[in-house]
């Protein structure tokens, strides 16, 4: 097989064949046809894969991170961990090492922040939040944990089908979610339906009925009554662009969501629910700080207000329910909320993780930020993420995860930091 056959092998149909592909790719490196991937030094540990929404299997995420100079990623997929253990393989195939997540929302309605906005641009009282640094052996718990959520997300999922059919059937388009929607994603596989799928699929059953181009923003604009920027307009004009309905499904879902969303309520954990489950499998959680977005880096989120406005009331409050950490994006903020958000971390005791989320094809693995002096120790705070994932993993398997060791270090902070320190003597 040609290279270019290998690298989208990485997103074949199966586990075994993307897996398959990677190997005989890494065995091209290592050989010397193809360059040796530099390692820069780099880490990310938010990278979502076809397991929610993604142009990214776990395998060719791993590969991307690994070719564009990572040193470690790690996989955080909305409601799912059902791509983890091919995550994991992938990262030992290519001598990557890996950290695994699992990102979902949750309902504040039981709390002070309940008719406020927090980190989701779409309903107020819920917010995203994640599991890091999940032991191996627990990710099937979690995968239980999570499947009568995932499936009370279907059923909002149907209803919001039913709203876009509504919006276009003058149009002559129809969506079927059995049909079009859930074969789009990796559902069978234990991944999730989110909106970027079906938005996905609304990108193509539009394009197929107008073409690219002109008769496109046409349509958008005059049929669905969306305001295009600049920006947007030449993404349109770019009908070469191989990824062209990703560009087109963040228009519609920073433009086209708000008329067809239906809220959230089953498929949300309560929070303190949330926060019980991750504790109990031996993983960190944490709260995803957005704040007020200006230009968004991602190009789905329209200029929006969130939780800067109360942070210094949320970051305390987020500590007492039993947050072990705070993870937001260096290239997303400015300077100014980020040192803010830094001391009430520091303030609080509360972790600090850096992750840039990745879930779009124009979006570059590597984030420069990460090497500047305000955001260096975000570096170390990953590895002691991977310590702490990789001793509980040890610690779980071989029974010595046990109650009296949760007496000693109560905390996930003292947690973390002893295994940290457990994986630098191991490596030593």
């Amino acid at each position: 097989m040609t290279t270019e056959e290998l690298i989208c092998g990485l997103n074949a149909g199966t586990k075994e064949e993307r897996l398959s592909a990677l190997k005989e790719l890494v065995q091209l490196h290592q050989n010397g046809t193809l360059p040796m991937p530099e390692d820069k030094g780099y880490v990310n540990s938010h990278i979502h894969t076809t397991y929610s929404f993604s142009p990214y299997s776990p395998t060719k995420a791993v590969y991307t991170a690994w070719t564009n100079g990572l040193t470690t990623a790690g996989i955080v997929d909305h409601d799912s961990v059902g791509g983890t253990r091919e995550f994991i393989e992938a990262g030992k195939i290519t001598g990557m090492i890996t950290t695994i997540g699992m990102e979902c929302r949750v309902s504040f309605a039981d709390t002070p922040f309940a008719d406020l906005r927090l980190n989701n641009p779409d309903q107020i009282g819920c917010a995203y939040v994640l599991a890091h640094g999940i032991p191996h052996q627990n990710i099937d718990r979690l995968a239980a944990f999570m499947q009568p959520y995932r499936e009370a997300r279907n059923e909002r999922n149907k209803k919001m089908v039913a709203n876009i059919n509504a919006l276009v059937a003058s149009a002559g388009i129809c969506m079927d979610f059995e049909k079009d929607v859930v074969p789009a994603s990796n559902w069978a596989e234990g991944g999730s339906v989110t909106e970027r799928h079906i938005l996905y699929v609304l990108a193509q059953k539009v394009t197929d009925k107008t073409g690219k181009g002109q008769p496109l923003i046409d349509f958008l604009q005059e049929q669905l009554g969306l305001s295009l920027s600049a920006k947007q307009t030449a993404q349109m004009l770019d009908t070469e662009y191989p990824y062209y309905h990703y560009d087109l499904l963040g228009i519609l879902k920073s433009s086209l969501v708000e008329k067809i969303y239906v809220p959230a309520t089953d498929e949300c954990p309560p929070v303190r629910e949330f926060l019980k489950a991750i504790k109990e499998i031996g993983a960190v959680t944490a709260y995803a700080y957005l704040g007020d977005v200006g230009d968004s880096v991602t190009g789905d989120k329209k200029t929006q207000k969130f939780e800067d406005d109360y942070l210094d009331q949320l970051i305390p409050y987020l500590k007492e329910l039993g947050f072990d950490s705070i993870a937001y994006m260096p290239s997303r903020n400015t300077l100014e909320q980020l040192q803010r958000l830094m001391k009430l971390c520091k303030e609080n005791d509360l972790f600090e993780i850096s992750g840039e989320d990745i879930n779009s094809p124009r979006q570059a693995f590597i984030n420069d930020k990460i090497k500047e002096p305000a955001f260096a120790h975000l570096i170390d705070a990953t590895w002691t993420l991977i310590g702490h994932e990789k001793e509980a993993t040890k610690d779980l398997a071989n029974g010595m995860f046990t109650e009296e060791t949760k007496k000693k270090m109560p905390s996930i902070e003292e947690r973390i930091q002893y295994y940290a320190k457990a994986g630098q003597m191991q490596e030593e």
